[in-house]
C-alpha cells in the first residue's frame, strides 16, 4: 500500500512539472500569412463591369507561373496594353455573337478565364503559337503587347485567335459532323503544314496551311477565317483559286460550318460574320 502511495505522489509530481513546462514554452504568435486584400486598379474595375459581371469570364494579365509554359520566354503584358486587347475582343468576338446569338449565348457558352501574355511564343519550328484553349475552361492570348488598333490586318490577326479558340470551344459543346468533313480533302493533313506556304495549301483545299494538321483544326481555321474576312474579301479569295477540286473543297467545308452554326446553336453564320466586320471596323475607325 505504501509503494502505491509513493507512486501516486510520484506522478503527480511529474504532472506538475510537466504542467509548468508546457507554461513556460514560448506561444505561437501572430499569424505570418499576408490576408490583405490588394487593391483593385481602375483596370481591374474596368474588367469587372465588362468581363466578370456580364460574362462571367475572368481576366488574368498579372504574371502567374501556373498558368503558362515556363520552358518558353514569355512575360505578361504591358498594363497600358491590356485594356485596347481587351476592347478589341469585347467588341468583335463577345458583342458580335451576343447580337447574333443572343444575349446569353456568350454567358452559357465560354471560357471562364482569358490569360493575356505580352511575349511570342515561339515553337522550335520558326512557327508562332498565337492561342490556346485548355479544356474549354481557359483561352491563352499571347503578343498583346504587339497589338495596333489603327492597323486592321494587326487587329484582324489577333482577333482570328480568339475567334479560332472559340470554335474549339464550340465543338467540344456540340460537335461538328466530322464524318462528312474528313472525305473532303482526306489526303491533305500533315503534321508538316508549316513547310508549306498559304498559296499552296489554299490550291489544295484548305483555307491556310495551319488547317492542314488535323480535321478538326481544319473547321476552327475555316470557321474563324470566314469570321475575320468581310463578305467581298471573302469572295475574293475564292476567286483567286486555281484549282477546281480545291475551289469545290472549300465551298464544301463554308457550307458544313454555316450548316454547323444553324443547327447546333440555331445562329446565321453570314450575319455573325457581317456583325464581326462591322465590329472590326468600328475598332480601327476608333
Amino acid at each position: 500500500m505504501k509503494l502505491f502511495k509513493y507512486n501516486k505522489i510520484a506522478v503527480l509530481a511529474l504532472v506538475s512539472i510537466a504542467l509548468v513546462s508546457c507554461g513556460n514554452d514560448d506561444q505561437p504568435g501572430d499569424s505570418q500569412l499576408d490576408y490583405t486584400q490588394p487593391v483593385k486598379t481602375k483596370l481591374d474595375n474596368w474588367i469587372t463591369t465588362n468581363y466578370l459581371t456580364p460574362y462571367n469570364i475572368n481576366v488574368q494579365y498579372k504574371w502567374n507561373q501556373n498558368t503558362v509554359d515556363n520552358s518558353r520566354y514569355l512575360f505578361p503584358p504591358t498594363i497600358e496594353k491590356v485594356q485596347p486587347a481587351l476592347e478589341i475582343v469585347q467588341t468583335i468576338w463577345l458583342k458580335s455573337y451576343a447580337t447574333i446569338g443572343g444575349a446569353d449565348f456568350v454567358k452559357k457558352i465560354a471560357p471562364r478565364e482569358i490569360v493575356l501574355v505580352g511575349g511570342v511564343n515561339l515553337n522550335s519550328v520558326g512557327t508562332r503559337t498565337l492561342g490556346l484553349a485548355e479544356g474549354g475552361q481557359r483561352v491563352t492570348l499571347f503578343e498583346t503587347d504587339y497589338i495596333d488598333k489603327s492597323n486592321r490586318e494587326n487587329v484582324a490577326e489577333f482577333i482570328h485567335t480568339i475567334q479560332h479558340e472559340y470554335i474549339h470551344i464550340l465543338n467540344q459543346n456540340k460537335p461538328f459532323d466530322e464524318k462528312s468533313w474528313t472525305v473532303i480533302t482526306p489526303g491533305g493533313y500533315t503534321a508538316d503544314w508549316y513547310n508549306y506556304e498559304i498559296p499552296e495549301s489554299n490550291e489544295l483545299g484548305f483555307i491556310t496551311s495551319y488547317a492542314r494538321s488535323n480535321i478538326n483544326e481544319d473547321f476552327a481555321e475555316t470557321a474563324s477565317m470566314i469570321l475575320i474576312y468581310s463578305k467581298d474579301e471573302y469572295a475574293a479569295f475564292l476567286a483567286g483559286i486555281q484549282s477546281p477540286f480545291a475551289l469545290e473543297a472549300l465551298k464544301k467545308k463554308e457550307a458544313l460550318v454555316v450548316k454547323y452554326f444553324k443547327e447546333a446553336f440555331n445562329m446565321d453564320f453570314y450575319a455573325l460574320r457581317d456583325e464581326a466586320e462591322k465590329n472590326t471596323t468600328a475598332v480601327i475607325t476608333n
